[in-house]
């Protein structure tokens, strides 16, 4: 029970902080509205440390690719079965929203509406999405997708210094950690910077807003464990037929149970590696895949994702239903499963993203973060155990025919 609760302790702390704040909000009404400056002063020590947290988690994870990892063969394959798999989970999610919709209970104030009505991206707006005409402006958050195209630049850059990009190297990984721990501080006040502006919501917009966070998170659970019951099952199928599912189930409870009593892909490493073995897959691309997975391959998180952002759009009276909103939905997932891996409560660090691409102002920032934690314990479940599965994939496209006989008895 101790376990359980370290564990869950940073959640259960958020919701902690969440009801006290509604709770505030319902007794004080509009009284509640004294306590917005604390959530507000929250949300400005995220957005202050986003900007550094990401660019050296990426550059030093792109800078840190050495020995195994750059077996091309392996690391080509298993980026596409990363990528199609999430995108998949993505595109689950979307059809789902459009089939069970968000609805617009909950109205933000008309001068916030008409800040975002009527935006639309024009060339140049694209161009500025992915770069910056100066350095300095890759410090702003505003500027967000254009500093992470330039922190995977500089990893590779450090990667392809050689010897000589050591030092750097260094650097860029101390920055990692450091960033990281510094981001652990900031969440420490999560639970009452959250409970503040909660409070907050609740004076201004009503009882409603409950409303919304019920629907989205019947829509979370839903697919997530369609998701994983189902595509999963797929999965294990296109690597080994009937007996690959078999296999696939057999030995993945553990870590289901493992990933739900930690609420961690990393503490799940241990158990995926001798589920792997039993599933037949190779000492090497097990070795690879799953400590790589852990921290880049998120189903649960690219299906927690877009359900943030169509209840953000929702929120805001916007439509989440147009061509280029879906592209960017589904390229800013990719980014956000990638991004969450590396970092403690990169949820957060995500949310901040999507936020920042689509040009919402920082009142769309709490909603998103109170829906990722809620769902979150499904989420992780779906990123650990999906890991397992992606490598029985990989090592069928990698090693082929070899796979299937070498694994006859295996799977069988």
């Amino acid at each position: 029970m101790n376990n359980w609760f370290k564990n869950y302790n940073g959640i259960i702390w958020l919701i902690t902080g969440i009801i006290i704040g509604s709770i505030a909000g319902v007794v004080l009404g509009k009284q509640a509205e004294v306590l917005k400056p604390i959530g507000d002063i929250f949300l400005n020590l995220l957005f202050v440390a986003v900007v550094p947290l990401v660019f050296f988690a990426i550059s030093s994870a792109i800078a840190n690719l050495h020995g195994e990892q750059k077996v091309s063969r392996i690391i080509t394959i298993m980026s596409g079965v990363f990528l199609s798999t999430v995108l998949v989970a993505a595109l689950l999610t979307i059809v789902a929203v459009s089939l069970f919709p968000v609805h617009q209970q909950v109205m933000v104030s008309s001068e916030l509406l008409n800040q975002q009505a009527g935006k639309k991206l024009s060339g140049d707006q694209v161009t500025q999405l992915f770069t910056t005409g100066e350095f300095y402006q890759l410090l702003s958050r505003k500027n967000m997708l254009a500093m992470i195209i330039f922190a995977i630049l500089t990893g590779f850059g450090t990667l392809r210094a050689g010897e000589k990009g050591l030092d750097f190297g260094r650097f860029l990984n101390a920055g990692n950690e450091v960033f990281k721990n510094i981001f652990v501080l900031i969440m420490k006040i999560g639970p009452v910077g959250l409970g503040a502006y909660f409070a907050y919501q609740v004076a201004v917009f009503g009882p409603s807003l409950f409303g919304d966070y019920a629907h989205s998170m019947g829509i979370g659970y839903g697919v997530s464990i369609f998701y994983y019951a189902v595509f999963f099952s797929i999965y294990a199928f296109i690597a080994g037929g009937l007996r690959g599912v078999k296999k696939y189930w057999k030995n993945n409870f553990i870590p289901s149970f493992t990933a739900v009593g930690t609420c961690s892909s990393i503490a799940t490493i241990p158990a995926n590696l001798e589920a792997s073995r039993k599933m037949g897959v190779s000492a090497t691309i097990a070795g690879i895949t799953i400590p790589l997975g852990a921290t880049l391959h998120k189903d649960g998180s690219s299906i927690s994702s877009v359900l943030k952002m169509a209840v953000v759009f929702a929120m805001f009276g916007k439509s989440f239903n147009s061509p280029e909103v879906i592209l960017l939905a589904l390229g800013m997932t990719v980014i956000v499963s990638i991004v969450e891996g590396g970092i403690p409560n990169g949820g957060y660090v995500g949310e901040l993203l999507f936020i920042s691409a689509y040009g919402f102002p920082p009142e769309a920032l709490p909603p998103a973060i109170i829906i990722g934690t809620l769902i979150d314990p499904v989420a992780t479940l779906l990123n650990a155990t999906g890991d397992t599965v992606a490598a029985m994939l990989i090592n069928r496209f990698v090693d082929k025919e070899e796979w299937i006989k070498n694994n006859q008895q295996v799977l069988g």
